[in-house]
């Protein structure tokens, strides 16, 4: 917000310009019949003008500027400045009825995250929200976020925490759309895929960046939004129209072996199902989770066989030798990061989930929240 906005004074009334007007021609010792006779419109509109009741029109302004010397360019800007003035003090009555609204938000959690601005009253903060969401007003955000068709609110995790997850995926729209992205294309994206498997076993100042780009040159735009309290969220994707979609990324879990298979069944989504399907995997439902959706579990299938060769897994389970150098072996044998097989083998309970954590990384949002 520039200076002179965020200091301009917004008075919490609206004065006419009609008062302007009867002070001009008083002043020149005119009367409203004069001026009337001077600009050629009826002493009933000159009345109605004084009075507030009827607006200043271009045409009139002109004519107001023949006959009394002022500007036309000044009456039209009083008559925009009290219109705008009346429009802004109708908006803050309606605002102030929908202050409630706001508690359905983790409004602290915004702020602290620097994704909405500090602000004095609840009715500043609704046009934060209104500004953040692209939406004008409580009705127009329910039509978008609680529409019964839109396919995102099957998830339990929207249900539950509706203002907070669509804050949440809110951002990460935000972010794509900042980025360059070509137009998606399936070929290069299953070949950026099989580059960015070979990056889990590089540090986040490698693998982020680089990930980023292969995707966005095949037309997926791959955004980190830390996730907001109680929304349990992992990852999300969907499509931003027709031609770029997008994979949101949270890092709940801080693992890689977490980071890795979503990005993975994210990328399974896109491959797998339709443009139109929103999927939000948080905990209990999505990722890895069994008895999920078919389209679920077809992007666990998706993931689990493209960073694990199933032919090789299998060698590996059989042969029954799950010491952390035999898993640190087998991992170097297939490029992969040993954190992805270590979780692969707790999530299937042939290890304990207190076995081999040491070869698993962890990772934390930067400073910035938007890079691991």
């Amino acid at each position: 917000m520039a200076e002179t906005e965020k200091n301009a004074f917004r008075p919490n009334y609206a004065v006419p310009p009609g008062e302007t007007l009867k002070e001009t021609i008083e002043s020149l010792g005119m009367t409203q019949a004069e001026l009337a006779q001077r600009t050629g419109r009826p002493k009933k509109t000159i009345n109605e003008i004084i009075k507030g009741k009827a607006a200043i029109i271009p045409d009139t302004a002109i004519q107001l500027e023949r006959a009394l010397g002022v500007p036309a360019s000044f009456w039209n800007n009083l008559e925009r400045n009290y219109q705008e003035t009346l429009a802004r003090l109708r908006e803050e009555e309606r605002l102030q009825s929908k202050r409630k609204w706001l508690k359905s938000f983790p409004i602290s959690s915004l702020i602290k995250k620097g994704w909405f601005p500090k602000v004095k009253s609840d009715v500043e903060m609704l046009r934060a929200l209104f500004n953040f969401f692209g939406v004008a007003g409580v009705n127009e955000w329910k039509v978008i976020w609680e529409n019964s068709e839109a396919s995102y609110r099957k998830s339990s995790a929207f249900r539950s925490q509706p203002a907070a997850v669509a804050a949440w995926l809110r951002k990460g729209e935000i972010e794509a759309l900042k980025m360059e992205c070509q137009t998606y294309h399936e070929k290069a994206f299953r070949a950026a895929l099989n580059k960015i498997r070979g990056l889990t076993q590089e540090s986040p100042e490698v693998f982020e960046p680089e990930m980023r780009k292969l995707c966005a040159g095949a037309g997926v735009a791959v955004v980190f939004v830390p996730e907001l309290p109680g929304t349990y969220l992992y990852g999300a994707t969907r499509w931003l129209g027709a031609k770029r979609a997008l994979i949101q990324l949270s890092l709940r879990g801080k693992s890689d072996d977490h980071l890795w298979f979503t990005v993975f069944h994210e990328a399974g989504h896109i491959l797998l199902h339709e443009k139109k399907d929103v999927f939000i995997e948080a905990k209990d439902e999505g990722c890895r989770e069994i008895g999920g959706s078919e389209k679920e579990q077809e992007a666990n299938r998706f993931a689990q066989e493209l960073l694990i060769p199933p032919e090789r897994y299998q060698s590996f389970l059989d042969a029954g030798r799950f010491e952390e150098s035999e898993i640190l072996r087998f991992a170097q044998e297939i490029a992969i990061a040993p954190g992805v097989v270590v979780g692969r083998l707790q999530h299937e309970k042939v290890i304990p989930f207190s076995a081999a954590n040491s070869l698993k990384k962890r990772f934390t949002f930067s400073e910035d929240n938007t890079q691991p």
